[in-house]
Formats: structure tokens, C-alpha cells, sequence
């Protein structure tokens, strides 16, 4: 039997926390035979792209070819891929990320059963073969008499391969790491915090070693523009702080003037580092799902000195928060109506349904976060608490396995 995968994906975020599980999960139940099997995928538009999505995904080794958004529409609409893919009789559509919509059209002119991937809701379950439920909660908003069609998986974000299991971070050495997030708008405000933290703590605690890990979307220059006043003028507002990218040995580093050095991390996924820190100093997003998984302790900052810098939002509040002239002002409303809320923001807090991590919310100074780090190292029962809570909290491993026999079933 000779069978068609067609992943549809859009974002940053879906392609390295979605796609990259399923597909390794994919290859694991149907082989590696490519002449048996094959996985595509095909990218729609997303609002945060950075434009290095089908780059990153080509990489992936489970992957035989993928499609760039910009030829998506052309595709959706008249079914030709811009190199003219041909389609095998049989195969399957799998939904992880853009529009549910899309998943039924493409499978309706190919052919192929469906199936789709809910992170909040199941849509268009009439007509779709099979749902993949991150939770319970989306099962109870699906009329009873298509709940056959759906297994309650677990979250692709917090699947982490069983060879990287958490262990418990290496006591001799104390490392924090910092993930200031992948989009400008974290970005522009996360690199300076991070860095003015660091410098604090080089001063507070000096046996420290600092991490950051790259996500795949980004260059090492373009990560080092952020910590540059000259093209960040950002960092004014985190303690004038300023950094410049070094090399040494094979290793990279941002380096400030006063010597505080953070190792820059390439390799994607990084378990390996992670998995030693001590405690990691995150931005909101699938950091805070893997983090989790893992088992590490974490603080999760939100910066509110640039209301309008956060215009990532989903839905109509992105559109109005990106329109030229007045989209800084719709930004800084819809921020401030959100902040308003008193919601949880990291996933694991989301998981829970109360703050296991600390969540700081606000016009964040870095001596405030700087001393609370010192008070966790200095009280590691509290980190090893939040690090049993996060590891008993982790819902429904092994999701992307889960995912692949639904795939397996419908085909």
C-alpha cells in the first residue's frame, strides 16, 4: 500500500511544537519507507511567520517535501502545488494549525480521510473522519452523537520524547536559562529584561552560568539586535543595557560591557540544557508547555513597559492591533483590557487552573526579578516543590502517538 501524509500548518509556534512531534510520531508507526509513505506539508498565512517556516520544516528528516504560504491559496482553491506535487489514490489530511476549514476542502478534492488536531474547538465534525481533543473540556462542546469521532490526546506542546526524560538539575553547577519568546514583539522587551537581569545577578550571585536557547525562527544576528540600544531603543527602559555578540571556541555568547556573558544555545530542540537548569526565566507561550514537561521550575514575565509592542493577538484584536496610524493605539487598549483580566498565562498555570509558576505581570524591573531568583536558589525546596508539581502535572504524554493512530485508523 502506497499512501499520501498532508500536513496543514501555518506559525512559528505550530511548526516546532505541532508538526515536528506528529511527524517523528508519524514515521515511528508507518515506517520510514518513502516509497511506502510519504509526509508533505503544505504552509497557509499566519500573522506571526517570520518567513523561515518551510526552510525549518524541510530540515525535519521525516519530511518529503513541504510548501511555502505564499503559494497557499493558489492551492486551496485550484489544487496545484507551485511544483506541481503529484497525489497518491490514498492518504490523509491532518490538521496542526491555520483554519479547520481548510482541512475539509483539501481532503473533500483529494480524496483523503481527515483528521484534525483541536487545541480549544472541534469544528466541522460533521463532515471531518476523526478529532485529536487537547482536553476533556472540548469533548463536552461537541454534540454527543459525534463524540465517536474523538479521542481526547493530550498536548502536542508538552510532548516531550521519552528519551528526554526530566531529571534533576546538576546541583554543582547552577545554571539559569532565559527564553525571551521568537516574535519582535517578545523580543524587543525580553532580550533587554534578560540581560539587565543577568547583570544583577553577576553582581548578587556570581557562581551563576547563563543559557539561552535560540528558537529555530531566528539568526544569531537577528537575536543580537535586540541587545543593541542603537536598534532596540527598548533597552533605554531595562537599566541602559546593551550587549554584543562574541565567539569563543565553538560557543557563541552575548556579552555586556560589564563582562556578563550568556551562552547562546543553537541547538533546537534543547532538552539537554534545559532539563540542568536550576530555573528558567520565561516569556508567555509553548516555552511555559515544555518547560513543563520537563520538570524545570520557571518564572514567567510579561513586560508592560511597551503596551503597544505586544500585537501578536489572534483574531479581529491582531488585525485592529496591526492597522497603519492607529494600530499602536488599538494595541495599547486591547493590552490593557487583557492585562485587566487577572487571567493565567503560562500553560501549566492554564493546566492546573491556579499559579504553580510565578507569573510577574507589569512594568517589570530587573533588580525586582533579579532578588527573587536569589531567594529561590538560596530556598531549593521551593524550586524541587514547583519541579514535582510540574512533573506530576504534564496531561496525556505521548500525544503525537496518539495523533499517529488516529491517522492509522481512518487510513
Amino acid at each position: 500500500m502506497t499512501i499520501d501524509l498532508l500536513l496543514l500548518s501555518n506559525g512559528p509556534g505550530e511548526i516546532t511544537t505541532w508538526v515536528r512531534p506528529t511527524v517523528k510520531a508519524l514515521r515511528q508507526q508507518f515506517g520510514d519507507d518513502r516509497t511506502s509513505v510519504r509526509i508533505s506539508v503544505i504552509l497557509s498565512p499566519c500573522p506571526n511567520a517570520t518567513g523561515t517556516e518551510a526552510q525549518i520544516v524541510a530540515a525535519y528528516p521525516e519530511v518529503d517535501r513541504v510548501q511555502s504560504a505564499e503559494f497557499f491559496f493558489s492551492f486551496l482553491l485550484w489544487g496545484k502545488t507551485v511544483d506541481n506535487w503529484d497525489w497518491r489514490d490514498r492518504g490523509a489530511v491532518i490538521f496542526l494549525g491555520g483554519d479547520q476549514f481548510f482541512t475539509l476542502v483539501i481532503a473533500k478534492r483529494l480524496g483523503y480521510a481527515s483528521s484534525i488536531y483541536a487545541e480549544w474547538d472541534a469544528r466541522w465534525y460533521r463532515y471531518i473522519d476523526r478529532f485529536a481533543l487537547r482536553n476533556a473540556r472540548i469533548l463536552a462542546k461537541i454534540p454527543s452523537r459525534y463524540h465517536h469521532k474523538c479521542s481526547v490526546a493530550g498536548d502536542l506542546m508538552a510532548d516531550i520524547p521519552p528519551s528526554i526524560a526530566p531529571e534533576s538539575p546538576n546541583t554543582k553547577t547552577i545554571t539559569i536559562g532565559f527564553l525571551p519568546g521568537s516574535k519582535p514583539a517578545k523580543l524587543s522587551q525580553g532580550v533587554p529584561l534578560c540581560l539587565a537581569i543577568t547583570q544583577h545577578l553577576d553582581r548578587l550571585y556570581p557562581q551563576l552560568q547563563f543559557i539561552l536557547p535560540l528558537a529555530p525562527t531566528l539568526s544569531l544576528d537577528t537575536l543580537s539586535r535586540y541587545a543593541n540600544p542603537q536598534q532596540n531603543p527598548i533597552c533605554a527602559k531595562f537599566d541602559n543595557v546593551a550587549a554584543v555578540l562574541m565567539r569563543q571556541d565553538d560557543n557563541y555568547f552575548l556579552q555586556t560591557p560589564t563582562g556578563t556573558k550568556i551562552r547562546l544555545i543553537t541547538q533546537f530542540p534543547a532538552y539537554d540544557y534545559l532539563r540542568h537548569c536550576q530555573l528558567c526565566i520565561t516569556t508567555v507561550g509553548a516555552n511555559t508547555a515544555e518547560l513543563a514537561a520537563l520538570g524545570v521550575p520557571m518564572l514567567v514575565l510579561l513586560p508592560t513597559q511597551e503596551l503597544d509592542a505586544m500585537r501578536s493577538w489572534d483574531g479581529i484584536g491582531g488585525l485592529l492591533a496591526n492597522l497603519p496610524l492607529v494600530g499602536s493605539s488599538f494595541a495599547k487598549a486591547i493590552n490593557w483590557s487583557i492585562l485587566r483580566q487577572k487571567r493565567l498565562y503560562a500553560w501549566p498555570n492554564i493546566w492546573a487552573g491556579e499559579q504553580i509558576v510565578p507569573e510577574l505581570v507589569g512594568e517589570l524591573q530587573a533588580i525586582d526579578i533579579a532578588k527573587i531568583i536569589v531567594n529561590y536558589l538560596d530556598d531549593r525546596v521551593v524550586l524541587q516543590e514547583m519541579s514535582d508539581r510540574l512533573r506530576q502535572l504534564n496531561p496525556y504524554r505521548e500525544t503525537g502517538q496518539k495523533l499517529a493512530k488516529i491517522v492509522a485508523e481512518i487510513i
